[in-house]
């Protein structure tokens, strides 16, 4: 059969193409090339993986943590520190603080823990910023800006201060970037693992906030009541609770009824500030305080309280956590504007080497749920402790093998169906290496845009949310240039290399047109800050999938006897 057609450039460029040796070499020597170079971005740190990126939001919160046994004083020392530099930034509507409690329950705090915060070493202040679509900084910006002027002014105010800093997360809330669990059976040697691991992650580049989740153990004195003193000096037990009530926590002492209100209001007696107030954490100190107080017995005598307790010197008891029946601290981190997995790796290694000198360390056995988890065994008493990570880098490592698997569930379930429709193992495999190899454009997008932006663009789990589904798009490429050159072959009898390329050319139009719809409507999806990923994904993806359905697919069905 003879068949009349006018053949266009780029009908000529692929016969060309599949025709001639040299230049199907390099056609496969170059997508090669870039598949290969494409997936070194991710070792050589050109292209950072993260599960979400930053969320700009109109609020935050600032977590601070005075040393256990700190005074509501001190803790508010901390508090009003952060408040004057806060009150510089224009872009700060208004402040709250909450001393001594954390603050009512936001998404953050949920898993945080800001509901179970009492004490007077505690205070949160939830910082409200202008709209963010009317500010030129984002929140996570306006965060690492201002968290090294904090830790350098406010944190030495009181030593050992934690000052964190506390974005709404931009996906599942939790504890942490970071998190180390540390077990082991022995409380004390426990806390004592996990501030060997906080120091490690402290050195650590990329990671900020970090802190142990255990208290400290501290000097206290306990006022024990001397009853037989009581009794013989006319005096009750319940005037000494009285007095010391009054004089450090105060109390309601009667009520006035209020006419206007028809209720009673409680009259409230508390020592000034100042007289509350003991220089230093010393015995000899407390006990000038006491004695400075008396009570009148039922004779009328004044006896010094000191008189009638005694003062002992304890120490505080720390509270045992646990998981799973077993004792366990956490250790939390965040990361700087960095992925959880590269400060993680360097952690890990770190760590091994350094527990090495006292301990047996060995990796878990479960590489798909505990990949990096770490035994230690005491070289010398045989003790056994568990490191184990989680945190948001958990749930990112879990969210990206899970996609993974979905992908490749995917791909086969891609495959089987085209084995069944054509009936060749060889045209199934042609179209899904070609869908596969969208990911060069996927990689080497993120890459062009992380040069282009301020601060790192991360390829996220929507990146890969994307990635599937131009699976299906290049699937369907390919699926029309392969329809269409057989149809030539058998009902026309072209010659197959000139049908190949009849069928690229015929159908580049369609498919351009597509992939240009496709970019369009994924333009408003790029400047999102949770779904840029997926924007840029289904643009610079599909770009490749193009070019790579045009003049990659023609090579390889120009080599296979299938066709």
């Amino acid at each position: 059969m003879s068949h009349n057609h006018k053949t266009n450039k780029f009908e000529q460029f692929i016969f060309d193409t599949i025709t001639y040796k040299s230049r199907k070499i390099a056609v496969l020597f170059t997508i090669f090339a870039l598949l290969i170079g494409s997936i070194f971005m991710f070792p050589t740190k050109l292209v950072k993986a993260k599960m979400l990126p930053g969320k700009s939001t109109n609020t935050f919160s600032i977590y601070i943590d005075t040393p256990a046994g700190s005074s509501i004083s001190q803790t508010k020392t901390i508090t009003q520190c952060i408040s004057s530099i806060m009150q510089k930034e224009n872009e700060v509507t208004n402040m709250e603080v909450f001393l001594a409690q954390g603050s009512p329950l936001d998404y953050a705090g949920l898993v945080k823990g800001s509901g179970m915060k009492q004490g007077e070493q505690y205070s949160e202040m939830v910082i409200n910023l202008t709209d963010k679509h009317t500010r030129d900084e984002p929140s996570y910006l306006m965060v690492q800006r201002i968290r090294p002027l904090l830790q350098k002014n406010c944190s030495p105010l009181v030593r050992g201060t934690n000052i964190k800093m506390i974005e709404m997360p931009a996906g599942p809330p939790t504890l942490a970037s970071i998190v180390v669990e540390v077990y082991g059976d022995n409380n004390s040697k426990v806390i004592s693992l996990s501030k060997e691991v906080a120091s490690i992650l402290n050195k650590t580049d990329g990671l900020v906030d970090i802190d142990v989740m255990a208290d400290e153990v501290y000097k206290k004195y306990e006022l024990i009541p001397l009853k037989d003193k009581i009794s013989r000096s006319g005096l009750s037990v319940e005037q000494i609770n009285k007095i010391l009530y009054l004089a450090f926590e105060g109390m309601g002492v009667a009520s006035k009824n209020t006419i206007e209100l028809n209720d009673q209001v409680s009259i409230f007696v508390v020592l000034s500030e100042e007289s509350q107030k003991i220089d230093t954490n010393t015995l000899e100190n407390l006990q000038n305080k006491l004695g400075s107080l008396s009570l009148m017995n039922k004779q009328g005598l004044m006896i010094p309280l000191t008189e009638v307790i005694t003062i002992k010197e304890t120490l505080s008891q720390p509270t045992i956590f646990h998981k799973n029946l077993r004792t366990m601290v956490n250790v939390i981190a965040e990361t700087n504007m960095v992925s959880q997995v590269y400060p993680l790796l360097e952690a890990r290694e770190t760590m091994i080497e350094y527990f090495s000198k006292n301990y047996e360390v060995s990796k878990i056995d479960d590489i798909t749920t505990y990949m990096f988890d770490l035994k230690l065994k005491d070289k010398i008493t045989g003790e056994k402790y568990l490191l184990r990570w989680d945190g948001e880098m958990k749930v990112t490592l879990d969210t990206f093998r899970d996609l993974g698997a979905a992908f490749i569930a995917a791909l086969i379930l891609i495959f089987l169906l085209l084995v069944i429709y054509y009936k060749s193992f060889a045209i199934s495999g042609i179209i899904l290496g070609g869908s596969f190899l969208s990911i060069i454009g996927v990689i080497i997008g993120h890459w062009v845009v992380d040069m282009i932006t301020a601060q790192t663009f991360f390829l996220t789990a929507t990146s890969l949310i994307g990635f599937i589904a131009l699976m299906g798009i290049s699937s369907r490429n390919s699926l029309l240039l392969i329809d269409f050159a057989k149809d030539l072959i058998e009902k026309k009898g072209i010659e197959k290399n000139r049908a190949i390329a009849i069928s690229s050319a015929t159908r580049a139009k369609p498919i351009i047109l597509t992939a240009i719809a496709i970019i369009l409507g994924s333009t408003l999806l790029a400047s999102d800050p949770i779904f840029g990923g997926l924007g840029i994904a289904l643009i610079s993806g599909t770009v490749v999938a193009v070019a790579i359905s045009l003049i990659f697919i023609p090579v390889l069905m120009a080599n296979t006897k299938a066709i």
